[in-house]
């Protein structure tokens, strides 16, 4: 891909600029126009695996993805392209939207297609072809979506029909049920579960935020756009600590082929206003995700997006994933409906969080404590809110970073009696510099545990109840890639090879773990903190600097939850987390 030379006075940190972004959408686009059929109406990227929906709609699929990298691009020639695809493909080419089908999905990118270039594109077309367009896309009024974010494929088909006078009592209808659905899933503090349960990951920015918030501010709802633009800025203040210094989003969650769609919250921020970013900073972390990718190797030599994170790798897709999946990366570029005199485009870049300072910030809505250092820029979350409604690497492993990937021999686990499951996670609640869940392991047994972190020092201690006296525990640590060091050692409870047995009662277990990519030797670990367990499920942990610099910590299995106090003096403060419940009624915060 060729791109303009770097421009390291407006943008130090990546050197990307509004005119890198122009190329990579224009690179992108003449790229895939070969693999379009006779008419257009489908694409049919080159690949050796087939989604579960069929050669037919990842073929759609191809079209409506790549259609809305031409939407955010606003280019009249390709977009004439697409018009022809339009032609071909409702009522004759593209198959049907039924019940939980991909074509659902894809209607949605066509709708949001051509509700932003309008003029440019949906204005031109024949009555004909704008009737057989929208006789298409009215089947998502009554298809019905998987109980997760597709419930917003509906909304974003009706909130176009609604537009052009098609159907429109009925897409206001389904508008109406697919937002009400949505609001049981809000967690609070900006951040939503991907449908029931607490599935907690970039579908929060790229599909629910994203779509929601477009919606209001499409449909000029200003009621809407100001509680859905209002969680989004929440969820922003957090969102900007999932990037590392060189770019990378947080591997963790489904789905990680859309790449640099986890730069569409951000500059959904900008385009509304509602964000707590800095211009300059946002185009920062953005700019630095693209480069990260195309750096990287995540465009092949054919000018293609392969499943995969950098390169092609076909462990990061699902059952769904096809040839054209990983064109849901075009959310990315949202940031070029924002005109070149914005300011997100004009600003110098500014720092991100991960090149400012070291940080360990809790998240209350997942339930998670982040964990950056300055030194290596590398992003660590600490997962005690987050599953899948199966055991998932992507989602239930105790830790995820910017600079790893989950392991199949289990990184970041508790083993009970040689079995590595975590389900029915509990989150105890999170605090300054820590945080803390419950969940069921192996036979049964329950485990509580515990992170505190500074720099990139981690204590992790794990109380197990329920297991058999004599049941072996062992834990697991970051699995490091080259150029990174990874430590585990044993502090309570444990053995050299990280491994201990439960005792009669609750067992208590304790480990220092620490993941650095810095290229000087790092200070001992033991060195920067040390823990003793002091009564049943309580552990003094004794940081070599910082303030408090000793806690003392209670895991406690009667239901309380953690308490984390500080030790240094009588004005100690002690945090108390019982289990959490349901999640928050979604009209408690905006």
């Amino acid at each position: 891909m060729h791109l303009p030379a770097d421009d390291r006075e407006s943008s130090p940190r990546t050197g990307y600029t509004r005119a890198h972004w122009e190329a990579a959408a224009d690179a992108l686009l003449a790229a895939v126009e070969p693999h379009a059929t006779a008419g257009g109406a489908l694409y049919q990227l080159p690949g050796g695996r087939a989604s579960h929906a069929g050669r037919l709609s990842d073929g759609l699929e191809g079209y409506a993805r790549t259609l809305l990298l031409a939407a955010f691009r606003q280019d009249e020639n390709v977009l004439g392209r697409y018009a022809e695809g339009l032609a071909a493909g409702p009522g004759g080419v593209w198959p049907p939207i039924t019940d939980r089908s991909q074509p659902l999905v894809e209607a949605a990118s066509v709708a949001l297609a051509l509700r932003l270039t309008r003029p440019l594109l949906w204005d031109r077309l024949d009555d004909p072809v704008r009737r057989r367009t929208a006789d298409w896309l009215a089947d998502a009024l009554t298809a019905r979506p998987w109980p997760c974010n597709w419930e917003l494929f509906p909304v974003t088909v009706a909130g176009f029909l609604a537009e052009i006078g098609h159907r429109e009592r009925q897409a206001r209808r389904t508008i109406d049920r697919g937002l009400e659905r949505i609001e049981g899933w809000y967690a609070g503090d900006g951040w939503y579960t991907d449908g029931d349960g607490r599935k907690f990951d970039h579908y929060n920015g790229w599909a629910i935020h994203l779509y929601t918030v477009l919606h209001a501010r499409l449909a000029d709802d200003r009621e809407l756009l100001s509680r859905y633009g209002a969680r989004l800025s929440r969820h922003l203040a957090d969102y900007a600590h999932l990037f590392g210094g060189d770019g990378a989003p947080m591997h963790q969650g489904r789905s990680l082929t859309y790449r640099f769609a986890t730069a569409a919250p951000l500059w959904l921020g900008a385009l509304t206003g509602h964000t707590p970013l800095p211009p300059g900073e946002t185009r920062r972390l953005a700019s630095g995700a693209l480069r990260y990718f195309l750096d990287g190797g995540a465009v092949d030599r054919r000018g293609l997006l392969p499943l995969g994170w950098l390169g092609r790798d076909e462990s990061v897709a699902q059952a769904y994933s096809g040839p054209a999946s990983p064109y849901w990366a075009s959310k990315g570029f949202l940031g070029l409906l924002l005109p070149a005199g914005h300011e997100v485009w004009t600003a110098r870049e500014e720092p991100g969080p991960a090149d400012r300072a070291d940080v360990v910030r809790p998240l209350p809505g997942p339930n998670w404590l982040l964990q950056s250092t300055r030194s290596d820029g590398v992003v660590r979350l600490h997962n005690h809110g987050s599953e899948d409604v199966r055991y998932d690497p992507y989602y239930t492993r105790l830790a995820y970073s910017t600079a790893t990937a989950p392991s199949p021999s289990y990184d970041n686990s508790v083993f009970v009696g040689g079995d590595p499951g975590r389900t029915g996670i509990e989150p105890l609640g999170v605090g300054d510099g820590w945080a803390a869940s419950r969940h069921t392991a192996g036979g049964g047994a329950r485990v509580t545990s515990v992170v505190l972190a500074r720099g990139a020092a981690e204590v992790r201690a794990h109380l197990v109840t329920g297991a058999r006296p004599g049941t072996p525990v062992r834990l697991t640590g970051w699995a490091a890639r080259d150029g990174q060091r990874a430590e585990l050692l044993p502090a309570v409870g444990l053995s050299g090879t990280l491994t201990g047995t439960t005792g009669e009662g609750p067992t208590l277990f304790a480990a220092l773990s620490r993941l650095t990519a810095e290229p000087a030797p790092p200070p001992p670990l033991a060195d920067l903190v040390s823990v003793r367990a002091d009564g049943a499920g309580v552990l003094e942990v004794h940081w070599a600097t910082g303030a408090p610099a000793r806690l003392r910590v209670r895991l406690d299995t009667a239901g309380a939850g953690v308490t984390v106090a500080d030790r240094d003096g009588e004005d100690a403060r002690t945090r108390r987390h019982a289990p959490s419940g349901r999640n928050r009624s979604p009209r408690s915060s905006a």
